[in-house]
């Protein structure tokens, strides 16, 4: 009987106490619920320390774990039903539902590819790059009789030098924004190099060799001129002439540059029975034409081509492009930062009559 009465104070004194408990939440319930009827916004830091949801999980646990040993059980009361919804009500939860995060959409970047067309590079001077350069050769070889003079041959050479020019840009961006948001850090890096690289394919292609401009391979290269005469030529007859046409450089040409609009004319033109000429549609066609590649960028214009040699053009990589970050003029004091990307770079076109451009003529 003695331990009956025991168990029995026991279970009365947990019961007791547990009321107790259950009744300050209540109160608390009951004190948030006014709050938000009298639009009192969010949550504060003690509403988030002493909630409900808090005081019931770290509740007396050993004491809990000796009523579910006798059989017993504890419980808790909510007025309303939670519920994801932010209209204001009872239950209305949705204002402490904080949604995910993904990372930010940057714009389209553009496929640039005459840079992997060139042969690169790395080079350790400070201002210019100086090569020989092959520019006549006189040839008397020629049949020798025993006993007679050999005949003498020469060839001239040429200095050429090329300067290496700076390209760079910069933005300005929040500490917080660099320090909060490493994705952004990450943006802003990638949309810096991508800029410097956009700017590298139009001088690569485009480069007037004024002020600190490169001297591009369009403004070299030589004119193009159909020397096989077909009849009403398609777009794709006027490549195959500017191919024979670099073919005759002695020096092999190796790739096509394209705009887009200008390769998907060509893929789209059919024959005489309703045929694609370069293929049935349903094929994964890389773009090339006779054999040799071809480079789609749409950083050199609609209706020109590019022919030739590019393995014989050389860009020299001085700077590889990279990102800085620092403090400038009032930065420190702006809680500010300057991030700047640049690369240092020179081309030379070394064998530019390799190179054949033109434009399309309409059939």
């Amino acid at each position: 009987m003695k331990n009956l009465e025991d168990l029995n104070n026991t279970v009365e004194r947990i019961g007791a106490e547990n009321n107790k408990m259950l009744n300050g939440i209540d109160a608390r319930l009951e004190e948030l619920e006014k709050k938000y009827a009298r639009g009192g916004g969010s949550l504060t830091a003690d509403d988030y320390q002493n909630s409900w949801g808090k005081q019931f999980v770290h509740a007396k646990v050993d004491e809990l774990s000796q009523v579910e040993s006798l059989r017993g059980k504890t419980s808790m009361e909510v007025r309303a039903a939670l519920t994801t919804t932010d209209t204001p009500g009872d239950g209305a939860a949705g204002g402490l539902i904080v949604p995910g995060r993904d990372r930010m959409v940057g714009m389209p970047k553009r496929r640039l590819l005459i840079r992997s067309l060139l042969s690169v590079v790395k080079v350790d001077s400070a201002n210019s790059i100086e090569y020989p350069e092959l520019v006549g050769r006189t040839n008397n070889a020629g049949m020798v009789a025993e006993g007679a003079a050999k005949p003498e041959s020469s060839l001239q050479f040429e200095l050429k030098s090329v300067p290496l020019r700076v390209m760079a840009h910069w933005m300005k961006a929040s500490r917080q924004v660099l320090s909060d948001a490493p994705q952004l850090q990450g943006i802003i890096d990638n949309e810096l190099r991508y800029g410097l690289a956009l700017k590298e394919e139009a001088q690569l292609l485009y480069g007037d060799n004024t002020g600190q401009n490169f001297n591009g391979m369009i403004p070299q290269a030589a004119d193009f001129v159909d020397s096989l005469g077909a009849a009403a030529p398609t777009a794709i007859d006027t490549i195959g002439s500017a191919i024979h046409q670099a073919s005759l450089t002695d020096v092999p040409p190796d790739g096509i540059v394209l705009h887009p609009s200008d390769w998907w004319k060509m893929r789209m033109l059919k024959d005489v029975d309703g045929k694609y000429l370069l293929g049935d549609p349903m094929m994964a066609l890389e773009p090339s034409l006779f054999g040799l590649p071809v480079v789609l960028t749409q950083s050199i214009n609609v209706d020109e081509f590019l022919v030739g040699a590019f393995s014989e053009q050389t860009l020299y990589d001085r700077w590889t492009a990279r990102v800085e970050v620092g403090f400038v003029d009032q930065d420190f004091t702006n809680n500010m930062v300057t991030v700047l990307g640049e690369e240092r770079v020179g081309f030379a076109a070394k064998r530019p009559e390799a190179l054949i451009h033109g434009t399309f003529t309409p059939a």
